[in-house]
């Protein structure tokens, strides 16, 4: 089984850059949606256009990518047995809180759909530093492999 994942190796790498890139892209867009939303009066027309963006977003792009990118970066790890290497570990703990981060992402837009937000706009600015700083983290783990 493990000659399957080396041999498609490539593929899997190029179908998780993608999925990567589209998660990402959910990640930082998400957080900035809230931003604007958090000026919104609560019922109008504007807040409920955003309540549709935020809960398309979600189910049609980020969660998709983040599946896919897990099922793609599995089958890499798994094709080259990176498990005991150190630099993976630390990545791979860095996609479990990036992972995390999504679950607070989806929580804050049910929050957002029921009118029940108790966040503040800096609060949302804030947050949107998270996938930033893992994502480098990444980046700089699987391209240097320091460890």
């Amino acid at each position: 089984m493990i000659d399957f994942f080396a041999e498609y190796y490539r593929y899997f790498m190029a179908l998780h850059i993608i999925a990567v890139i589209s998660w990402m892209a959910g990640m930082f867009y998400m957080p900035r949606l809230f931003v604007y939303h958090c000026r919104l009066e609560e019922g109008s027309e504007a807040s409920e256009m955003f309540k549709e963006m935020e809960r398309k977003l979600l189910r049609i792009i980020i969660n998709p990518a983040m599946i896919f990118a897990w099922i793609f970066g599995l089958c890499m790890a798994f094709g080259h047995d990176l498990w005991g290497d150190l630099w993976f570990q630390i990545k791979f703990f860095c996609v479990i809180l990036m992972s995390g981060f999504h679950g607070y992402l989806s929580r804050w837009r049910k929050l957002f759909a029921r009118d029940e937000n108790t966040h503040s706009e800096n609060f949302f600015r804030k947050a949107n530093e998270v996938p930033t700083l893992l994502m480098i983290a990444i980046v700089f783990l699987v391209i240097l492999k320091p460890f």
